[in-house]
């Protein structure tokens, strides 16, 4: 729960505080402020799907599958934290993980339920070929996931197996 407190918070406000400074300083629409000429820059964009635009238009399916992936992670957190045995609890990457997850999940819906849509403001691009905007939230949301794959991969702890004694 400490990844929790510390990470998600702060986490949460960037992701809060960055998009209303997007909203009350960059035209929607506009070009937006190009901070790395050919290759970065800050723009207004909104949208009603998943990270980086996909499937817009879904903005109540989203609402309620945040809701039920925070119940989810926060599950799992709870029983980290009642687990008694070293071997029940969670390893800090996958707490790392949900922290992220949680600050980026719930700073998305707060604009899903505050605005109807998400503002994105980070655009990446190389000349004509151009990566979705996206924002602190959609940030945190894949870095998690990356963690969590990169954590998969990580060593298993397995019980030896038994010792079998067979009579002859």
């Amino acid at each position: 729960m400490k990844f929790l407190i510390f990470l998600g918070p702060p986490l949460f406000a960037l992701d809060q505080f960055t998009k209303w400074l997007v909203r009350e300083n960059i035209a929607y629409g506009s070009p937006g402020i190009e901070i790395i000429p050919g290759f970065f820059s800050l723009v207004h964009a909104t949208n009603t799907g998943a990270a980086f635009s996909m499937f817009t238009g879904n903005n109540l399916f989203f609402i309620g599958l945040a809701i039920v992936a925070l119940s989810v992670i926060i599950y799992f957190l709870m029983r980290d934290s009642l687990a008694r045995k070293p071997e029940q609890r969670l390893n800090n990457l996958t707490r790392i993980s949900f922290a992220l997850l949680v600050s980026g999940i719930l700073g998305n819906l707060t604009d899903r339920i505050l605005r109807g849509e998400v503002t994105d403001f980070l655009h990446f691009y190389i000349q004509n070929y151009a990566w979705p905007s996206f924002n602190v939230a959609d940030s945190c949301i894949c870095i998690a996931a990356a963690l969590l794959i990169i954590g998969s991969f990580g060593k298993q702890q397995r019980k030896p197996a038994p010792l079998v004694h067979r009579d002859r």
